[in-house]
């Protein structure tokens, strides 16, 4: 196993240093979503042929390092740095009146880098327990995606309008697969590109109408103030414990064990709840808003490496990452495929050992430490001023539209983009208008292949 292992270490010391700089690069730049980045890339390192552990190592490292970034934009600009930011805006804001973004920004980050290694761990030991209990799980996992996907609705900010909305919702998507399938077109990351995406394709969409174009013009240029940075250390690697204070990293240690745990629940959903928890139990308006921002973005990281690595290791692609940000891992023909009544499985879960995602998956978290908790820690501030003076969001959004067309080209050819189109309009508009959240949409689409077919 040890000379397995080092085999694979140097091309996944390799590939993890590139997820790690590419993705805290993505991080900065604001509504850059998960799915629409980390899919594309993903892809093009499997398919170029990197070894299994590279593959593992980039994705990991990546989203490690982008749950980092994320939050600069968040903090210091007001603007979600992609779809796992948008719960931290209220606090954010509030701090930011205050003056004091950059207290926020750096809570935020250093609970991350806890949150993750802790993750990492009870992640694999989650999933080593959860192993033997896989056909129990797989038999009864349409119910508890149905469960979820009730809850989940019912605590978003459309309430019952959002547990109802799921019918239709649900409907469509069922549509759309009946329709794929009239021309054998399996489609699957597209459709959670799809919803991805759905506001800036309704967006998109309402700027090409008079009326809707109309309604979004501005008179003047947006104006956003950044306040003098402050450093609470010396040298250029701050220890996370030293920057929150003994609540602060209580609450990040249990909120990411127990989101490590939740690992059938949207990651949106699970920020929301844990923060609202969180913020129940401190009366000080300060420490409460800091608080929660750091065990909010905390969440964000162990969320994603549980949904990664525990269906990874249980052989049980059931999270709404696995079946998102992370399908290519389990799904990228003809490299990847997941088991079928016709063919035998071929993905990490066959290809990796649970040791071998614990080790791979502490070195992904040692990387992003390296790179992008320095950098955030300590050029947060004229990381945000270049990006908000210097990089264009018109090349940006449109660099995203020809990731996406060429993902759902690649899956589907003109069905995929018509899919894309059609479900992502849809997504959309019931989020601007009902508060339909991607989290909700996604258990939504669990909910029409798994809990629909079983109900019938």
């Amino acid at each position: 196993m040890l000379h397995e292992i080092l085999i694979q270490f140097w091309p996944a010391l390799m590939y993890g240093l590139a997820g790690a700089i590419v993705f805290s690069l993505i991080g900065m730049v604001s509504g850059t979503d998960e799915t629409a980045t980390m899919v594309p890339l993903t892809l093009m390192v499997i398919i170029i042929g990197a070894p299994p552990a590279a593959v593992f190592t980039f994705w990991m490292a990546g989203a490690v390092s982008k749950h980092m970034t994320h939050a600069i934009p968040t903090a210091l600009l007001g603007i979600p740095g992609d779809t796992m930011a948008t719960p931290m805006l209220e606090e954010a804001d509030l701090l930011r009146k205050l003056g004091i973004p950059h207290i926020a920004l750096k809570k935020m980050i250093s609970s991350s880098i806890i949150s993750a290694f802790i993750a990492v761990v009870a992640a694999v030991g989650f999933a080593l327990i959860l192993a033997p209990f896989g056909d129990i799980i797989t038999k009864f996992a349409p119910w508890i995606f149905l469960i979820a996907a009730i809850l989940i609705a019912y605590f978003s900010k459309g309430k019952w309008a959002s547990v109802l909305i799921l019918i239709p919702f649900v409907t469509f998507i069922l549509a759309l697969k009946a329709f794929t399938g009239q021309y054998d077109t399996k489609l699957g990351v597209t459709y959670f590109l799809a919803i991805a995406i759905g506001p800036l394709i309704a967006d998109l969409f309402t700027v090409m109408s008079p009326i809707g174009r109309k309604a979004q013009s501005r008179e003047k240029e947006n104006e956003i103030q950044i306040a003098p940075d402050l450093k609470l250390w010396q040298g250029y690697f701050p220890n996370p414990f030293k920057i929150l204070d003994r609540t602060q990293i209580k609450f990040t240690v249990i909120t990411s064990l127990i989101s490590s745990a939740t690992f059938v629940f949207s990651p949106v959903a699970m920020t929301v709840i844990l923060g609202e928890f969180v913020g129940s139990r401190i009366k000080n308006t300060y420490h409460r808003l800091t608080t929660v921002l750091s065990s909010k973005n905390g969440v964000t990281e162990s969320t994603y490496i549980a949904e990664a690595l525990i269906p990874l290791i249980a052989g049980l692609p059931l999270s709404p990452v696995a079946a998102g940000p992370a399908a290519p891992l389990f799904n990228a023909p003809p490299v990847f495929n997941v088991e079928t009544a016709e063919m035998a499985g071929n993905n990490l879960h066959h290809l990796l050992s649970p040791m071998d995602f614990l080790f791979y998956g502490i070195l992904s978290v040692i990387l992003a430490a390296m790179i992008a908790y320095p950098f955030s820690m300590n050029y947060a501030r004229n990381a945000a001023l270049f990006v908000v003076k210097k990089i264009s969001h018109e090349a940006i959004i449109a660099t995203f539209i020809g990731l996406i067309l060429v993902i759902s080209i690649w899956e589907g050819g003109l069905i995929g983009v018509f899919t894309v189109i059609s479900l992502g309009l849809l997504g959309g508009l019931l989020s601007k208008h009902f508060s339909f959240n991607t989290g909700c949409q996604f258990m939504g689409y669990y909910v029409a292949v798994l809990s629909i077919p079983a109900i019938l």
